[in-house]
């Protein structure tokens, strides 16, 4: 009925890391009726740090089969069973992933003793394997090595089995439960309590410090996915062993989100927020004058020193930016930066263009047209109120961009009216600029998708 499944690994995480040895106990409920152990040479040399911890040397798994080799032994020892480990997604993910490359499909419920434990009993100061062992006068022969860990989980799990009176293992296995897909140490309830609306989530340690920012149009969702299989780098054990709650922040719409996640991060600093830590990428349209006398654009990642005349936090947002420019003057492609290929551009072939790109345009011609597509990128540095859904159906929301630079945003009655500047300026909460939040602000500014621009003169 149980696989009880314990596992030594080269590191913290799947993606990167392979198994070393793997202990299976079968449990009926009762008792153990059944035991499997290996080595395994995971191709790779032990770092020295995992020898040290588990006793488990390079040497050791020289003449040890590859997991390869046994998967259909192991498949066939954990088939039709359900999964139980200590901190049963770290075994999970690597033996799913071990299975994957193998060309094996398993998926299965799972059981996690850690989960069980803070529920069947509560109070403890550590659910770790070996304060929970200690707690429940349990002896573990050997620590950290795969056979003596799966006998401690399966010593574990008889005596929560024993101790259920109120049928909280039966629950967990409930299909649809979310037992299983949760971090060891998050209560299922704050969970539960987590909107499907837009908004910014924080995860919290044990100390309640926050260690990661995120945000979503639907925040529960977004969650989930992070502990589910559909995003990968959310499989490291690391992140997952140290959240203990989450808290969230509503904002109505996405681009609410996008701003209070880029403040939120430069504000708190939480470890696992890596990507606005660094420079961030940053694409620019660029003019120049070529040798006919055609006024050009480019399209650019944005270096030192270098001045675009507007710029955008994705390549894919400056080239729809530049096509709306070439629809709205009747400019070449081609010598708007969109099109590489030598020759015609597409927009002539199809009679659209009026054949810059092969000169039958006059440069001075086509230039004044090019130039008024230029004056128009600075609409970006207008006055201007960006107006969108809010965290309820009776309100709305408004971002303010004064001469260009972002001042904050806020919330308003759906009754009220920001049509004029000192209006708009009363309802937000000012805020510093930035980079980041600059060109999340440009791309509504020259897409505006979901919101109303209300400009201010």
């Amino acid at each position: 009925m149980y696989a009880i499944v314990d596992i030594e690994t080269t590191g913290g995480y799947a993606e990167n890391h392979r198994i070393t040895e793997i202990a299976i106990y079968h449990y009926d409920g009762l008792q153990v009726t059944d035991k499997f152990h290996s080595l395994i040479n995971p191709g790779r040399k032990i770092p020295q740090f995992i020898t040290g911890l588990t006793g488990i040397t390079s040497q050791m798994v020289e003449e040890a089969p590859a997991f390869e080799d046994i998967a259909p032994e192991i498949f066939s020892w954990l088939k039709d069973r359900v999964f139980v480990a200590h901190n049963a997604h770290f075994d999970y993910s690597f033996l799913k992933k071990e299975f994957e490359e193998a060309g094996i499909t398993w998926n299965t419920k799972k059981l996690c003793t850690v989960r069980l434990s803070r529920k069947i009993i509560p109070g403890l100061s550590s659910y770790s394997l070996g304060r929970l062992a200690e707690s429940l006068g349990i002896k573990i022969p050997d620590r950290h090595r795969a056979g003596g860990d799966a006998l401690a989980t399966t010593k574990i799990f008889d005596l929560l089995m024993k101790r259920d009176q109120a049928g909280v293992i039966a629950k967990a296995l409930k299909r649809n439960s979310g037992e299983t897909i949760l971090p060891p140490n998050l209560p299922k309830e704050e969970f539960d309590k987590l909107p499907a609306k837009a908004g910014v989530y924080y995860f919290h340690d044990a100390r309640g410090t926050v260690i990661y920012v995120g945000k979503a149009i639907n925040i529960k969702k977004r969650i989930a996915g992070h502990f589910t299989g559909e995003a990968r780098e959310w499989n490291r054990s690391n992140i997952r062993n140290e959240i203990h709650h989450i808290s969230f922040e509503l904002t109505g719409n996405e681009l609410i989100a996008l701003i209070l996640e880029s403040q939120e991060i430069r504000k708190i600093w939480p470890k696992y927020n890596l990507a606005q830590k660094y420079k961030v990428e940053e694409w620019g349209v660029y003019d120049y004058e070529d040798r006919n006398g055609y006024l050009r654009f480019g399209i650019n990642s944005v270096s030192k020193g270098a001045r675009p005349l507007i710029t955008f936090s994705s390549k894919g947002d400056a080239w729809n930016f530049m096509w709306e420019k070439v629809k709205a003057y009747d400019l070449c492609p081609k010598l708007s930066g969109l099109q590489i290929a030598k020759g015609l551009c597409f927009s002539h072939q199809s009679g659209t263009c009026k054949g810059a790109c092969q000169e039958v345009e006059k440069p001075k011609k086509y230039n004044k047209r090019a130039q008024k597509a230029i004056d128009t990128f600075f609409e970006a540095g207008e006055t201007v109120a960006i107006v969108g859904k809010g965290r309820t159906t009776d309100e709305k929301s408004v971002v303010l961009v004064e001469n260009g630079n972002y001042l904050g945003f806020g919330f308003f009655d759906e009754t009220e009216n920001i049509s004029n500047l000192d209006a708009a300026r009363m309802v937000i909460k000012p805020s510093k600029d930035n980079r980041v939040v600059q060109n999340i602000v440009n791309s509504y500014l020259t897409n505006p998708k979901g919101v109303e621009l209300v400009l201010f003169n």
